[in-house]
């Protein structure tokens, strides 16, 4: 059985922190690139961060570049997005995904975790 799990989501006041993560089983997570996506209510999925198989490379959108980081610990089939300093416009649902290259597709999706940034 082949899935990612999020966890970590709910609801933070602007300028707070959160820390996402996403738990794997059914396929080697180490050899795989991550991907965190979101959907906020009424726009298209938008790409948020991506992680190498190994942490040697990390990238950001520019909306959440400096705010949030992307991590993984390979030994426990776990990423993980700390995201500080949130803003409402952060408030979606927020996915992770694999892909085993870089240049296609994700392979596998999570189900979601809603972050609502509110005050």
């Amino acid at each position: 059985q082949l899935q990612l799990v999020e966890s970590g989501g709910g609801l933070v006041q602007p300028g707070g922190s959160l820390r996402l993560s996403c738990v794997a089983s059914g396929f080697t997570f180490s050899r795989y690139y991550i991907n965190w996506y979101r959907r906020a209510p009424g726009k298209e999925r938008e790409w948020v961060a991506r992680i190498n198989s190994q942490s040697t490379s990390t990238n950001y959108a520019d909306s959440v570049r400096g705010r949030f980081t992307i991590s993984r610990a390979n030994a426990k089939n776990t990423v993980y997005l700390q995201m500080n300093s949130l803003k409402p416009e952060d408030t979606a649902v927020y996915y992770c995904a694999a892909a085993f290259l870089a240049t296609t597709g994700m392979d596998y999706w999570g189900k979601g975790t809603l972050v609502t940034v509110s005050s």
